[in-house]
C-alpha cells in the first residue's frame, strides 16, 4: 500500500478514540499530518490526558500504520490531551450547561459545602439557573443544607431513555450521593465504586439548561477528583480555605492539583472562609481566630485570583442546619458577604470564558 495522505487518513479513520467512541478522522483529532518518504509525522488528540491513555493511543497508531505500510516505516506521533476549548466542542456530557465549576478544598472542615450551598443560593437569587452535584461521597451534606433529606430523585423518560430527575429546592436542582444511601449508614466504598456513582450523577441525570452547575467535591486530592476531571468537562475550580497555616498548606496542594498538565483546569479563585469571628451582639467587632488574610496572601503568592472573605458567623451554621442557606436572610450582613462573593465569582468565570475564547481564535 502506497504511503499517501489519503491512505494514511483511511487507516487513521479506522482507529477509535475510546472515550468519544468516534474515529480519529471524523472527530477531527488529527493535526499536522506530514509524509516524507517512509516517515509519517502527526499529532493526535485524546480525550483522556492521563499518561496511560496517551501511551495506548501511541501504540495503536504505530501498530495500525506499520501493519498497513510495512514495519520499516517510521511513525513520529505526538499524542496530547484535548485542550479545554476543544473538549467543550466535544462535550457529550451536559451540553446544555454553560459553566461547570468544581468547589474543592485541600482538607476537610473548612466549610466547603457551606460555601457551595450559599454560592448556589446567591446565584439563584440573582436569577441564574443553578444545579449542585454533591460529590462528597463520604459526607454528603447538601440534603441537610437544603432541607431535602427525605426527598428522593424521581425518574424521567427522555426520548425513551430513563434519566434521574434532580430534587428541587429554592429553585436549585440538586443531586447528592446522600439521596442514594441510608442517612445513618457509613458509606464504605472503594474508589472505583464511588467514581461510578459520581459519574452517573452527570451522565444519567436530566439537568436541562443551566447557567451554573456547582460540584461539591470531597476534601483532598484523590481518585474521585481524577475520575471527575476525566468524565466532566470542568470550566474551572474554586478552592476554599480558612486562614490558618495547616489549611493553607492543603489549599496550595488543591491549586497545584488542578494546575497539573494532565488535569489543566483553570482556577476561578480562592475563597477565605471563617476569615474572622463576629459575635452577633458586637456586629462591628472582628476577631481573627484562625489568623488574618492567610488565603488572600496565598492567592496573591500563587498568582491566582482572590474571590473574597466570608466571616465566621453563628447564623451561617444555624441556617445550614435548618436547611435554609444564610444567603437567603434578608438584609443580613452575612447575606451581603455572600452576594458580594457571587458577583465576583460571576465576573471571574466570565473572564475565564473570554480568555478561553480569545485563545481559540
Amino acid at each position: 500500500m502506497e504511503i499517501s495522505r489519503e491512505n494514511v487518513l483511511e487507516i487513521l479513520g479506522s482507529i477509535l478514540e475510546p472515550d468519544l467512541k468516534k474515529d480519529l478522522v471524523s472527530a477531527n483529532l488529527v493535526e499536522d499530518l506530514q509524509i516524507e518518504g517512509s516517515k509519517i509525522t502527526l499529532k493526535v488528540y485524546v480525550s483522556n490526558p492521563a499518561l496511560h491513555a496517551r501511551k495506548r493511543m501511541q501504540e495503536a497508531l504505530e501498530f495500525n500504520l506499520k501493519r498497513a505500510f510495512g514495519e520499516e516505516i517510521e511513525v513520529a506521533a505526538s499524542v496530547v490531551g484535548l485542550p479545554a476549548e476543544a473538549k467543550a466542542a466535544q462535550r457529550k456530557i451536559l451540553p446544555e450547561v454553560k459553566n461547570i465549576i468544581a468547589i474543592a478544598s485541600g482538607k476537610g472542615g473548612v466549610g466547603k459545602s457551606t460555601i457551595t450551598a450559599n454560592l448556589a443560593g446567591g446565584l439563584a437569587k440573582a436569577g441564574y439557573r443553578v444545579g449542585i452535584v454533591d460529590a462528597d461521597i463520604y459526607g454528603p451534606s447538601m440534603p441537610t443544607m437544603f432541607d431535602v433529606v427525605h426527598d428522593r430523585p424521581t425518574m424521567l423518560d427522555i426520548d425513551g431513555v430513563a434519566k434521574i430527575n434532580p430534587v428541587l429546592s429554592y429553585g436549585i436542582k440538586i443531586l447528592s450521593i446522600g439521596f442514594f444511601t441510608e442517612q445513618n449508614n457509613a458509606v464504605v466504598w472503594r474508589g472505583p465504586m464511588a467514581s461510578k456513582a459520581l459519574t452517573q450523577m452527570f451522565t444519567d441525570a436530566h439537568w436541562g439548561e443551566l447557567d451554573y452547575l456547582l460540584i461539591d467535591l470531597p476534601p483532598g486530592t484523590g481518585d474521585i477528583h481524577l475520575s471527575l476531571v476525566q468524565t466532566v468537562p470542568l470550566d474551572g475550580a474554586v478552592i476554599v480555605s480558612t486562614p490558618q497555616e495547616v489549611a493553607l498548606a492543603d489549599a496550595r496542594k488543591g491549586v497545584n492539583m488542578f494546575q497539573l498538565d494532565s488535569i489543566n483546569v483553570p482556577i476561578v479563585g480562592i475563597i477565605e472562609n471563617m476569615a474572622w469571628f463576629t459575635p452577633e451582639e458586637l456586629p462591628d467587632s472582628k476577631y481573627y481566630i484562625f489568623g488574618r488574610d492567610g488565603a488572600k496572601n496565598l492567592a496573591h503568592g500563587m498568582n491566582v485570583p482572590f474571590l473574597g472573605h466570608i466571616p465566621l458567623v453563628q447564623g451561617v451554621r444555624e441556617a445550614g442546619d435548618i436547611g435554609r442557606p444564610a444567603v437567603f436572610q434578608e438584609n443580613s450582613p452575612i447575606a451581603k458577604s455572600f452576594d458580594d462573593l457571587v458577583r465576583t465569582f460571576v465576573e471571574r468565570v466570565a473572564a475565564l470564558k473570554d480568555k478561553k475564547q480569545a485563545h481559540v481564535h
